[in-house]
Formats: C-alpha cells, structure tokens, sequence
C-alpha cells in the first residue's frame, strides 16, 4: 500500500530530525544504535484512548526489552505534557515531543494539527517493517509486540 505523503514498510527512516523527550533531552532516532524500535504516534497525552495504548505499552515494556526492541512514544505535545503523563501513569519509555508536527509529517501521519494513531516496526537497520495505521488502542501493544517476536523468529530462521 503506498503512502505518498509518508513512508511505507520497506522505508528507511528519517534520522536527521532531533526532538526533546520527557526530559527535555534532545533525541535522534539514530541514538538507538542497531536496537529495534516501535515507534508509536498518538494524539495527546493523558486522553483515554492514549492512556490505555500508554499503559499497555508500559505493562509489556520488559518483553519488549527482552527482544532488544526500544518503545518510543511521539504526539505534538509539549515535554512538561508528556513528563506529567509520563509521571502520572509511570511510562518509563521515551515520549518525544513533536510540536510543530515535523516527525508526524515526515512519517504521514499528521492532521488537523495532530498525530494519528498509528505504529511503525523499525529493525536494526532502520527500515519500516510494519506499519499500523487507524490503530485502536485497547490491545494494540500486544499485537505488535508478537508481530516484533515473528519478525526477529523470522530473521533467525533466515540465518540473520
């Protein structure tokens, strides 16, 4: 399925754009060396919809760890937004802040002034494995984090 304004499973992923975590810290998506990576789009912190794909995300976190894959949260709020949200519902993965939209657009997943709900798979290599698009939140985290296990049982069996 093509995506004109965006990328697509096969893409390599955009490095060069810098955005603040939580923290404040400046991150590239390069600064996770050869990890996997689930990278995750959602319209606005502590909404219920983004609470609940937050959450799930949060409970599976280790399994993802286990399989070397880093969580990244990114929506156009601001870094004391995503730090609260992060605080109060105890997300210990990066959420970066994406304010004036840049990493949503490059990806295609911004509108009316917002991230939409949608995943990208990123290997080692950095390209799109897998990308999820009109998400709906309950569940979601699980589905991709078996798609994660297919993809690195896959790779193995492939010698990789």
């Amino acid at each position: 399925m093509p995506y004109p304004e965006g990328l697509a499973v096969g893409d390599k992923i955009p490095l060069d754009i810098a955005l603040p975590n939580q923290a404040g810290e400046t991150v590239h998506l390069g600064r996770f060396g050869e990890r996997n990576l689930v990278i995750y789009f959602y319209p606005a912190d502590d909404t219920p919809g983004c609470t609940v794909e937050g959450k799930e995300f949060r409970e599976l976190a280790d399994q993802f760890a286990a399989l070397d894959c880093v969580i990244i949260g990114i929506s156009v709020d601001s870094v004391e937004s995503h730090r609260a949200f992060a605080e109060k519902h105890g997300l210990g993965f990066t959420l970066l802040a994406d304010v004036e939209g840049a990493m949503a657009r490059r990806f295609g997943v911004f509108k009316d002034g917002l991230a939409q709900r949608s995943t990208f798979v990123v290997d080692g290599e950095r390209i799109i494995r897998r990308r999820y698009d009109n998400v709906l939140p309950r569940g979601h985290a699980q589905r991709v984090l078996d798609f994660v296990r297919s993809l690195l049982e896959s790779h193995r069996m492939l010698g990789g």
